[in-house]
């Protein structure tokens, strides 16, 4: 039997295996064994306003009116954005936002949807 990593939200040992993702069945985290191992070897960890780990293909919801260069309008607080992409620029998510499209975010303005 492997040793699997404990549970990083609530180290449980009872963690398993459920194809590419680790899963807590005490807690129901779930978190993909590469994203555990990338940030023991100093890669760059993104979290979000209130410090939950963030990951690509993650949902979150923006925390603050936002408004767009060019008149483009505001990126109301609540708005949905799904499956975002972690990228290492002066912005850290690119995602597509309904009625706004292409968008660089920074992680500071959004929060995880759990």
């Amino acid at each position: 039997m492997s040793a699997l990593p404990p549970c990083p939200k609530c180290s449980s040992e009872y963690t398993y295996e459920d194809g590419a993702n680790l899963v807590c069945p005490e807690c129901a985290h779930e978190w993909t064994a590469g994203a555990a191992e990338a940030a023991d070897e100093g890669a760059r960890v993104y979290r979000d306003a209130v410090g939950n780990l963030l990951q690509d293909g993650d949902t979150v919801t923006v925390i603050k009116d936002l408004k767009l260069k060019g008149g483009g309008g505001v990126v109301k607080v609540g708005t949905k954005v799904k499956n975002i992409r972690l990228v290492d620029a002066d912005h850290d998510i690119d995602c597509k936002i309904d009625g706004f499209g292409a968008m660089s975010l920074k992680t500071e303005f959004v929060k995880k949807v759990v």
